[in-house]
């Protein structure tokens, strides 16, 4: 029967959740606190095999970045972004300047296959960084006992790229030239001889063939020339004798230049590598030991949060065990010179009761009755008429004389009369007889 879509979705979200977890970086007090068994020589030489026959500057940086894991991954990420790929010389150190990560793994940058190496081998680099933290004498023993399986094999000579030395039961390699650095690679199963440890093989990462001109043979081949950034170089010095790191604080203090004056962090002081947990971001430490050396810290921890609040540090902490009851009480024997001790019953506490409480009636509310509201008259406006219509419209000539007509003749009409003449005039006699008979005609 095939899976529906809601199972096959249910698988992919669980192992999309699964992968996830290995990315994020839990709290320490979040992982389990079984104490982890040191790393013993067959498997110190099993992990320092591929990188033990470095030139000691760089093989003291690639330990001091194994314990840095997520920078050195940003890093790889970063150098090999194509904007970035190209810079070399004072042009990257410029550009390395603002960039928050310990300076081991700064220094690692111009050389980009061994960086391309700790990338690929992320769960390597881890192991080493854990072995590095908790036991930095053994590891340090262990690549001189595989530099010395080297040299009785006859595979570790001085070349033209680096030099190689022998003081007592201690040898130096160190690069031949100042400026220009070569990478080794090589076969473990080849160079140091016979393996001592079947049970642990070697690790044996092949090198990019980008920077190198030919395949492992027999002995040990060297990459391309990489331009030494002498901000970056030159910084720690591998102290095989007392199994340390000594550190130019000088030289470090100018490559965090930048975070020093802008983030107000403090110089490093001091002549011997040690760990900062600030650049751990949250890898958890493998071993319980290493986990109590650090983890107080890191900037979160209880302790940093006690010396925050201006204590210089955490209060010891006392625990006073508690007083525990007897198992039995024994009573004082009665005798006749002593006297039972008698103890008067106690005086019976007299509560008084409770004074009643009075409360006064509240004050009557006394509302005042509203003002009247005076709504002034309204203000006597003169209407403004239309005045009359203008006609414009233009007339006929009789049409105009009809109208003058009707208006002398309504003059006419409503004028007062004449009085009459005293004499009639002689060309118009009077009609009939008499004075009366006709109207008088006026003019």
């Amino acid at each position: 029967m095939r899976p529906g879509f809601g199972q096959v979705a249910v698988a992919l979200i669980a192992m999309l959740a699964l992968s996830a977890v290995s990315l994020v970086a839990f709290p320490q007090d979040q992982f389990p606190t079984a104490p982890a068994q040191p790393y013993d020589a067959a498997q110190l030489d099993q992990l320092l095999a591929p990188i033990a026959l470095y030139p000691d500057p760089l093989l003291g940086q690639v330990l001091m970045a194994s314990t840095y894991p997520l920078e050195v991954v940003e890093a790889a990420r970063w150098a090999a972004d194509p904007a970035n790929a190209g810079l070399s010389g004072d042009a990257l150190a410029s550009a390395l300047e603002p960039l928050d990560w310990d300076p081991s793994v700064k220094a690692l940058v111009p050389f980009p296959s061994v960086l391309q190496m700790m990338n690929n081998r992320l769960d390597w680099t881890q192991k080493l960084g854990d072995a590095f933290l908790a036991q930095q004498v053994d590891v340090m023993d262990a690549v001189q006992r595989l530099r010395r399986q080297a040299q009785d094999a006859g595979k570790l000579t001085s070349t033209p790229q680096q030099t190689v030395t022998t003081e007592g039961e201690l040898i130096y390699i160190e690069p031949a030239s100042p400026d220009v650095l070569y990478v080794p690679a090589y076969d473990p199963g080849v160079v140091y001889g016979p393996w001592p440890y079947p049970a642990y093989p070697p690790y044996f990462f092949p090198p990019p063939p980008a920077y190198y001109y030919s395949p492992l043979l027999a002995g040990i081949e060297f990459s391309v020339g990489f331009v030494i950034v002498q901000r970056f170089w030159g910084w720690d010095h591998c102290d095989w004798r007392y199994h340390r790191i000594n550190i130019d604080a000088r030289r470090v203090n100018v490559i965090n230049r930048y975070h020093i004056d802008h983030f107000h962090r403090p110089p490093f002081e001091g002549r011997t590598w040690a760990h900062d947990p600030r650049h751990r971001i949250g890898v958890p430490y493998r071993s319980p030991q290493v986990r109590a050396r650090f983890e107080p810290r890191l900037p979160g921890s209880p302790q940093k949060r006690y010396e925050y609040r201006g204590h210089e540090q955490a209060p010891p902490t006392v625990r006073v065990p508690r007083a525990q009851p007897p198992a039995w009480r024994v009573e004082p024997r009665v005798t006749e010179r002593t006297a039972p001790r008698v103890t008067p019953p106690p005086t019976p506490r007299v509560i008084p009761p409770p004074a009643p409480r009075v409360t006064e009636p509240p004050a009557p509310r006394v509302t005042a009755p509203p003002a009247p509201r005076v709504t002034p008259p309204p203000a006597w406006r003169a209407v403004e008429r239309p005045a009359a219509p203008i006609y414009q419209r233009s007339r006929s000539g009789a049409e105009a004389r009809e109208f003058s007509n009707r208006g002398r003749e309504s003059r006419q009409s409503t004028a007062a009369p004449r009085p009459p003449p005293s004499t009639p005039p002689p060309s118009a006699p009077p009609k009939g007889g008499g004075s009366g008979g006709g109207q008088p005609r006026w003019r």
